[in-house]
């Protein structure tokens, strides 16, 4: 039975979805909200949704299925002004926020005793690009898709959600929603402040020594790749999760006095210890695995610095699909540089592995 899906917000998230509902269900009728007019024009155009407004509250009643997948404080304004609206009985209201306790706080003050059916979730996918302009069918191939259920979720709400999202190819989990923002408090938010606090304090410190700029490559451009993130959104994020994200800052400032006194005392046990102990628990994490926010398969070529081997490299990956490739020299002084090439899957990795191997003699590494 064809059904008629609401997506409010159509931005890079929102439209992905509107692609992935219907590859899987091309009789669902999906409508959409977005404030803009260039978002809705594109969206029409793309055939990603079939009507547009930028009211609401005009379609709302319309739909079996609504997804908000908007900024967070909208999102919780939206809830409230759903719970006065006369939608149809037992529609399901759901979300796309980056953190969920106060999403799902609210949805339980202002749904309980509606007719609704609520499902907290959190697509952890995305991208450096933003709009429906950059709306990708694959988006969330392989990605959590994170539901955070309550009281106001039934278990065949969660499987219509599962249902309605079978064309977006994500890895469906349930978790808690106070368990979610302290997960995603250490693996994301943080990260973030991190990775924004070692960009400002490099710039101050090359305004007195400008080769600070020069030398940053390898490491420092990873750590700090995502200090390039939209403000807007990361400030609603860590306002929306204070509480678990100080505690966040508090327990690593311990680890920065901890590693200090060590380098102070001139402890080289307890130093060493400290690299190695790292560098084992990175390895025994699943962080290689596609599943988290902006994570990838991940294959590295020893390359030599010679005219046309990228290109010789590119075209033995004809026809697979790359999410990103740099090269990592990490300021080496010998002839080699490390071409480090993204997969959105097992496959393509799997696959580009074996065109380089026998057909080249560079060695190449999984990690």
């Amino acid at each position: 039975m064809a059904k008629t899906i609401y997506i409010a917000g159509l931005g890079l998230i929102g439209a992905s979805m509107a692609l992935g509902i219907k590859r899987d269900h091309p009789d669902y009728e999906i409508l959409g909200y977005n404030r803009s007019q260039a978002s809705r024009d594109i969206a029409l155009k793309e055939g990603m949704i079939d009507r547009a407004t930028d009211d609401f509250a005009s379609f709302a009643p319309l739909a079996d299925i609504i997804i908000l997948s908007l900024p967070i404080k909208q999102t919780i304004t939206f809830i409230m002004e759903l719970a006065n609206l006369d939608l149809k009985e037992g529609v399901i209201i759901s979300d796309a926020g980056s953190t969920k306790s106060a999403i799902v706080d609210a949805a339980e003050q202002y749904l309980t005793g509606k007719p609704v059916r609520f499902v907290g979730a959190h697509p952890m996918a995305g991208s450096h690009k933003t709009g429906a302009a950059s709306a990708d069918v694959n988006l969330f191939e392989n990605a959590y898709y994170i539901f955070t259920p309550s009281s106001l979720t039934s278990p065949d709400a969660l499987e219509e959600m599962k249902d309605l999202l079978s064309g977006l190819h994500a890895r469906f989990i349930e978790i808690d929603a106070k368990e979610h923002d302290r997960v995603t408090s250490q693996i994301s938010h943080f990260p973030h402040i991190l990775a924004s606090s070692l960009m400002e304090q490099t710039a101050v410190y090359a305004q007195e020594h400008e080769m600070a700029r020069r030398f940053a490559a390898g490491g420092f451009r990873d750590m700090t790749r995502i200090a390039e993130s939209e403000p807007g959104m990361w400030t609603s994020i860590l306002l929306s999760n204070r509480e678990t994200i100080l505690d966040r800052i508090e327990d690593f400032k311990e680890r920065l006095d901890e590693v200090g006194q060590a380098i102070n005392k001139g402890d080289e046990e307890q130093i060493w210890n400290f690299f190695n102990q790292a560098r084992e628990q990175r390895q025994a994490m699943e962080i290689h695995k596609r599943g988290g926010v902006d994570s990838s398969y991940d294959l590295y070529v020893d390359v030599p610095d010679e005219e046309n081997v990228i290109l010789r490299i590119l075209e033995l990956l004809r026809g697979t699909s790359l999410v990103n490739i740099h090269i990592n020299e990490e300021n080496r002084e010998d002839i080699h540089g490390i071409l480090q090439i993204s997969f959105k899957n097992a496959q393509d990795l799997e696959r580009a592995e074996h065109l380089i191997t026998e057909n080249t003699d560079y060695t190449v590494v999984i990690k």
